[in-house]
C-alpha cells in the first residue's frame, strides 16, 4: 500500500512563534522537564543561541541565511562570532 502526501506546503508550515514553541516549552513539556528547561528564566538551564536578526520578522526564505552571534550552553558562552 502507498500512502500519498496531499497536503499543500501551506497546511505543512508553521509560523516562526509556534514553531519556536515547539522546539522550546512545548518540548520540555513534552520531557516533563518544564521546571528545568524550556523557556528563559531565572533557574533554568540557559542554552540558546543569540542570531543577526530577528527570525520573528524575517522573511521566511532568509532565516536560512541568519548567523548564529553567541552560543550558550548551561549559562556559559561557548562560541562568540567574531566581529
Amino acid at each position: 500500500m502507498t500512502v500519498m502526501n496531499t497536503a499543500s506546503p501551506e497546511e505543512e508550515t508553521l509560523p516562526v512563534i509556534e514553531a519556536r514553541r515547539v522546539y522550546t516549552i512545548n518540548g520540555a513539556c513534552l520531557e516533563g522537564a518544564e521546571r528545568e528547561k524550556g523557556s528563559i528564566e531565572p533557574g533554568k538551564l540557559a542554552d540558546m543561541i543569540i542570531l543577526d536578526r530577528d527570525i520573528t520578522s524575517t522573511d521566511p526564505d532568509e532565516i536560512l541565511k541568519a548567523r548564529v552571534l553567541t552560543t550558550i550552553i548551561g549559562g556559559e558562552i561557548v562560541y562568540k562570532a567574531e566581529e
